[in-house]
Protein backbone atom coordinates (compact mmCIF):
# COMPACT_ATOMS: atom_id res chain seq x y z
CA UNK A 1 0.00 0.00 0.00
CA UNK A 2 1.41 3.52 -1.34
CA UNK A 3 2.13 6.31 1.44
CA UNK A 4 -0.19 9.28 1.34
CA UNK A 5 2.20 11.44 -0.49
CA UNK A 6 2.95 9.29 -3.01
CA UNK A 7 -0.67 7.79 -3.17
CA UNK A 8 -1.09 11.67 -4.37
CA UNK A 9 1.30 12.13 -6.96
CA UNK A 10 -0.49 9.20 -9.02
CA UNK A 11 -3.95 10.70 -8.61
CA UNK A 12 -5.62 11.78 -11.61
CA UNK A 13 -9.45 11.73 -10.60
CA UNK A 14 -11.72 11.12 -7.64
CA UNK A 15 -14.42 8.82 -8.46
CA UNK A 16 -17.47 8.67 -5.95
CA UNK A 17 -20.27 5.89 -5.47
CA UNK A 18 -23.58 7.56 -5.14
CA UNK A 19 -26.33 5.94 -3.13
CA UNK A 20 -24.79 5.88 0.31
CA UNK A 21 -21.65 7.79 -0.22
CA UNK A 22 -22.74 11.01 -1.96
CA UNK A 23 -26.37 11.00 -0.89
CA UNK A 24 -28.19 9.43 1.78
CA UNK A 25 -29.88 7.01 1.02
CA UNK A 26 -31.04 5.07 4.13
CA UNK A 27 -32.11 8.55 5.62
CA UNK A 28 -34.14 9.40 2.46
CA UNK A 29 -35.60 5.62 1.90
CA UNK A 30 -36.69 6.00 5.73
CA UNK A 31 -38.34 9.44 5.27
CA UNK A 32 -39.80 8.39 1.95
CA UNK A 33 -41.69 5.04 3.27
CA UNK A 34 -42.60 6.16 6.81
CA UNK A 35 -45.96 7.42 5.64
CA UNK A 36 -46.60 4.62 3.14
CA UNK A 37 -46.39 2.18 6.27
CA UNK A 38 -48.23 4.64 8.48
CA UNK A 39 -51.07 4.80 6.37
CA UNK A 40 -50.78 0.50 6.32
CA UNK A 41 -50.84 0.01 9.89
CA UNK A 42 -47.61 -1.37 10.11
CA UNK A 43 -46.06 -1.20 13.43
CA UNK A 44 -42.23 -2.35 13.00
CA UNK A 45 -39.28 -0.05 12.20
CA UNK A 46 -39.02 1.61 9.06
CA UNK A 47 -35.50 1.87 9.10
CA UNK A 48 -35.51 -2.33 9.64
CA UNK A 49 -37.88 -2.80 6.63
CA UNK A 50 -35.39 -0.13 4.16
CA UNK A 51 -32.42 -2.07 5.58
CA UNK A 52 -34.29 -5.28 4.53
CA UNK A 53 -35.14 -3.50 1.24
CA UNK A 54 -31.38 -2.34 0.09
CA UNK A 55 -30.52 -5.47 1.48
CA UNK A 56 -32.71 -7.56 -0.94
CA UNK A 57 -31.84 -5.25 -3.67
CA UNK A 58 -28.10 -6.23 -3.53
CA UNK A 59 -28.53 -9.58 -3.75
CA UNK A 60 -30.53 -9.35 -6.49
CA UNK A 61 -28.11 -7.32 -8.16
CA UNK A 62 -25.56 -9.56 -7.26
CA UNK A 63 -27.18 -12.50 -9.01
CA UNK A 64 -27.94 -10.66 -11.95
CA UNK A 65 -23.89 -9.30 -12.97
CA UNK A 66 -23.64 -13.48 -11.67
CA UNK A 67 -25.77 -14.68 -14.53
CA UNK A 68 -23.91 -13.00 -17.51
CA UNK A 69 -26.83 -12.20 -19.46
CA UNK A 70 -28.52 -9.13 -20.39
CA UNK A 71 -28.42 -6.43 -17.35
CA UNK A 72 -31.57 -5.74 -15.82
CA UNK A 73 -31.94 -2.05 -15.29
CA UNK A 74 -31.41 -0.81 -11.76
CA UNK A 75 -35.17 0.40 -11.61
CA UNK A 76 -36.20 -2.92 -12.34
CA UNK A 77 -34.39 -4.92 -9.81
CA UNK A 78 -35.45 -2.10 -7.26
CA UNK A 79 -39.12 -2.78 -8.33
CA UNK A 80 -38.56 -6.98 -7.59
CA UNK A 81 -36.94 -6.10 -4.72
CA UNK A 82 -39.38 -4.05 -2.78
CA UNK A 83 -42.11 -5.98 -3.76
CA UNK A 84 -40.89 -8.66 -2.61
CA UNK A 85 -39.72 -7.30 0.55
CA UNK A 86 -43.63 -5.81 1.48
CA UNK A 87 -44.92 -8.65 0.65
CA UNK A 88 -42.59 -10.85 3.05
CA UNK A 89 -43.89 -8.02 5.84
CA UNK A 90 -47.21 -8.66 5.07
CA UNK A 91 -47.65 -5.14 3.56
CA UNK A 92 -50.48 -4.48 1.32
CA UNK A 93 -49.28 -2.79 -1.69
CA UNK A 94 -50.00 -2.79 -5.36
CA UNK A 95 -46.79 -2.22 -7.98
CA UNK A 96 -48.29 1.26 -8.48
CA UNK A 97 -47.24 1.93 -4.76
CA UNK A 98 -43.60 0.34 -5.57
CA UNK A 99 -42.93 2.46 -8.20
CA UNK A 100 -43.48 5.28 -6.40
CA UNK A 101 -41.36 4.25 -3.42
CA UNK A 102 -38.39 3.43 -6.12
CA UNK A 103 -38.52 6.55 -7.90
CA UNK A 104 -37.69 8.48 -4.39
CA UNK A 105 -34.26 7.18 -4.91
CA UNK A 106 -33.59 9.68 -7.61
CA UNK A 107 -34.85 12.80 -4.96
CA UNK A 108 -32.22 11.81 -2.70
CA UNK A 109 -30.35 14.51 -1.37
CA UNK A 110 -26.28 14.64 0.05
CA UNK A 111 -25.33 13.72 2.90
CA UNK A 112 -24.63 17.07 4.93
CA UNK A 113 -21.21 17.37 4.55
CA UNK A 114 -20.96 16.62 0.57
CA UNK A 115 -21.06 19.67 -1.04
CA UNK A 116 -18.83 21.63 0.61
CA UNK A 117 -16.27 18.30 0.49
CA UNK A 118 -16.91 17.62 -2.90
CA UNK A 119 -15.85 21.31 -3.95
CA UNK A 120 -12.58 21.35 -2.47
CA UNK A 121 -11.83 18.30 -3.75
CA UNK A 122 -12.79 19.35 -7.43
CA UNK A 123 -10.44 22.10 -6.61
CA UNK A 124 -7.69 19.66 -7.36
CA UNK A 125 -9.04 16.78 -8.90
CA UNK A 126 -11.51 16.13 -11.49
CA UNK A 127 -14.69 14.06 -9.83
CA UNK A 128 -16.52 11.52 -11.15
CA UNK A 129 -19.61 9.08 -10.18
CA UNK A 130 -19.93 5.48 -10.93
CA UNK A 131 -23.15 4.19 -9.96
CA UNK A 132 -25.10 1.31 -9.89
CA UNK A 133 -28.11 3.63 -11.11
CA UNK A 134 -29.79 3.52 -14.24
CA UNK A 135 -28.18 6.57 -16.98
CA UNK A 136 -31.91 8.29 -16.75
CA UNK A 137 -32.07 8.19 -12.75
CA UNK A 138 -28.47 9.27 -12.50
CA UNK A 139 -29.41 12.36 -14.30
CA UNK A 140 -32.37 13.41 -12.98
CA UNK A 141 -30.32 13.26 -9.89
CA UNK A 142 -28.13 16.15 -10.49
CA UNK A 143 -31.67 18.46 -9.64
CA UNK A 144 -31.59 17.33 -6.41
CA UNK A 145 -28.33 16.71 -5.11
CA UNK A 146 -26.40 19.36 -7.23
CA UNK A 147 -22.92 18.46 -7.12
CA UNK A 148 -21.53 19.29 -10.39
CA UNK A 149 -19.36 16.19 -11.19
CA UNK A 150 -17.61 15.84 -14.13
CA UNK A 151 -18.64 12.83 -15.33
CA UNK A 152 -21.69 10.79 -14.20
CA UNK A 153 -21.68 7.50 -15.25
CA UNK A 154 -23.32 4.18 -14.94
CA UNK A 155 -22.68 0.36 -14.92
CA UNK A 156 -25.31 0.07 -17.86
CA UNK A 157 -22.57 0.59 -20.40
CA UNK A 158 -20.74 -2.03 -18.91
CA UNK A 159 -23.41 -4.53 -18.57
CA UNK A 160 -22.54 -5.40 -15.10
CA UNK A 161 -23.42 -4.17 -11.70
CA UNK A 162 -20.75 -3.14 -8.90
CA UNK A 163 -18.50 -4.75 -7.70
CA UNK A 164 -17.85 -7.04 -11.21
CA UNK A 165 -14.35 -5.67 -12.78
CA UNK A 166 -15.98 -4.74 -15.88
CA UNK A 167 -17.75 -1.52 -14.18
CA UNK A 168 -14.30 -0.30 -12.98
CA UNK A 169 -12.33 -0.74 -15.91
CA UNK A 170 -15.29 1.00 -17.98
CA UNK A 171 -15.33 3.89 -15.79
CA UNK A 172 -11.05 3.79 -16.14
CA UNK A 173 -11.32 3.74 -19.79
CA UNK A 174 -14.50 6.42 -20.06
CA UNK A 175 -12.33 8.86 -18.09
CA UNK A 176 -9.48 8.25 -20.39
CA UNK A 177 -7.12 7.23 -17.36
CA UNK A 178 -5.05 4.39 -15.60
CA UNK A 179 -7.29 2.23 -12.61
CA UNK A 180 -4.17 3.19 -10.75
CA UNK A 181 -4.45 6.78 -11.47
CA UNK A 182 -8.11 6.92 -9.88
CA UNK A 183 -8.96 7.14 -6.18
CA UNK A 184 -12.23 5.47 -6.05
CA UNK A 185 -14.40 6.12 -2.95
CA UNK A 186 -17.21 4.25 -1.40
CA UNK A 187 -19.25 4.03 2.02
CA UNK A 188 -19.52 0.41 0.99
CA UNK A 189 -16.92 -1.91 1.44
CA UNK A 190 -17.77 -4.26 -1.46
CA UNK A 191 -17.19 -1.51 -3.78
CA UNK A 192 -13.64 -0.63 -2.53
CA UNK A 193 -13.35 -4.13 -2.51
CA UNK A 194 -14.45 -4.28 -6.26
CA UNK A 195 -12.46 -1.21 -7.40
CA UNK A 196 -9.02 -1.89 -4.86
CA UNK A 197 -9.30 -5.50 -6.77
CA UNK A 198 -9.81 -4.09 -10.68
CA UNK A 199 -6.51 -1.96 -9.88
CA UNK A 200 -8.22 1.30 -8.48
CA UNK A 201 -6.96 2.98 -5.20
CA UNK A 202 -9.59 3.59 -2.92
CA UNK A 203 -10.92 5.58 0.43
CA UNK A 204 -13.60 4.26 2.82
CA UNK A 205 -15.77 6.40 4.22
CA UNK A 206 -16.91 4.95 7.23
CA UNK A 207 -19.72 6.86 7.96
CA UNK A 208 -21.27 3.97 10.31
CA UNK A 209 -18.06 3.04 12.36
CA UNK A 210 -17.87 -0.53 10.97
CA UNK A 211 -14.68 -2.72 10.88
CA UNK A 212 -13.90 -2.69 7.05
CA UNK A 213 -13.66 -6.75 7.19
CA UNK A 214 -10.38 -9.15 6.13
CA UNK A 215 -9.73 -8.99 2.61
CA UNK A 216 -6.20 -8.58 1.18
CA UNK A 217 -7.65 -5.74 -0.75
CA UNK A 218 -7.65 -3.13 1.79
CA UNK A 219 -8.63 0.54 1.43
CA UNK A 220 -5.25 3.10 1.20
CA UNK A 221 -7.40 5.51 3.26
CA UNK A 222 -10.32 5.14 5.95
CA UNK A 223 -12.31 8.48 6.76
CA UNK A 224 -14.91 9.37 8.87
CA UNK A 225 -16.32 11.28 6.14
CA UNK A 226 -16.06 13.30 3.44
CA UNK A 227 -14.70 16.51 5.04
CA UNK A 228 -11.69 14.14 6.21
CA UNK A 229 -11.14 13.31 2.61
CA UNK A 230 -11.06 16.61 1.55
CA UNK A 231 -8.27 17.54 4.30
CA UNK A 232 -6.67 15.06 3.47
CA UNK A 233 -6.85 15.30 -0.83
CA UNK A 234 -6.14 19.51 -0.30
CA UNK A 235 -3.01 18.87 1.23
CA UNK A 236 0.11 19.48 -1.18
CA UNK A 237 1.79 17.52 -2.42
CA UNK A 238 5.90 17.71 -1.28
Amino acid sequence: MLGLQELKKTLRAVMFDQYGTVVDIQGGLVKAIEPFLADKGYKGSANSLVTWWRRTHFENSMIDALLHQAHTPYREIGHRSLDYTLERAGIEHSMEDVKRLVACIETLACFPEVPMALKRIKEHYPIAVLSNGDPDMLERAKHFHGVPFDRVLSVAAAGAFKPHVNTYTYAAQAMGLQRQEILFVANHAFDCIGAKAAGMRTAFIDRRGRPFGQTPHQPDLILKDMTALADVLSQPVN
